[in-house]
């Protein structure tokens, strides 16, 4: 059984394995954390932006990643406390619309086959998952400094909220994985 835990602390300073970013479909990024994420994990970012591109990726799937380690002179090092694997789940077609219930579901589902194999073989123990990208979208006014922009009338798809709707579905569709730590890292506006 995995154990979940909510966290505050930063996303960028945690020590796991794994990192789980929400993205797009479309090859964009707004979130000032998964912007830095595009920085610190350029490797990441092509690969994720050459699949959008190609349209290879559509909602509801999960590309991970495996990092390659980084090589100075003589010595590999493998990046200290930064992870070995991303994943990235596609939970919605454009970063201003919000995440879809059947999108996060089948992403979360992909996530949880993809990690059997690494947990088992690669002795993969902790993962972080960042949960502000499912929680709120460019036209919630709990975002500051950001433009809000009503959702497009030919949308017509309800915000998911975190209590009834995402974080249930992340407990059910990942809590069977064995021997796994996942660390869940919310904004600081929703109680632990």
């Amino acid at each position: 059984m995995a154990t979940l835990q909510l966290i505050h602390a930063p996303f960028l300073q945690q020590s796991a394995q794994l990192f789980v970013l929400p993205l797009s479909s479309a090859g964009i990024i707004l979130d000032p954390i998964l912007a830095r994420c595009k920085t610190l994990y350029p490797d990441n970012y092509a690969l994720y932006r050459r699949a959008c591109i190609e349209k290879s990726l559509t909602e509801g799937d999960c590309l991970l990643h495996q990092r390659q380690r980084t090589t100075i002179g003589l010595n590999t090092s493998n990046n200290g406390n930064q992870p070995q694997y991303i994943a990235n789940l596609i939970v919605s077609d454009h970063p201003y619309h919000p995440t879809r219930k059947r999108w996060l579901t089948t992403s979360l589902e992909a996530l949880n086959k993809q990690l059997y194999p690494l947990i088992r073989y690669e002795g993969l123990r902790h993962i972080a998952l960042l949960a502000r990208p499912l929680i709120y979208t460019s036209y919630d006014n709990n975002l500051e400094n950001v433009a809000i922009t009503p959702p497009p009338a030919e949308l017509n798809v309800p915000t998911l909220d975190w209590q009834n709707d995402i974080y249930p579905l992340i407990q059910d569709k990942l809590q069977d994985l064995p021997r796994l730590r996942i660390s869940v890292h919310v904004p600081r506006d929703i109680e632990i």
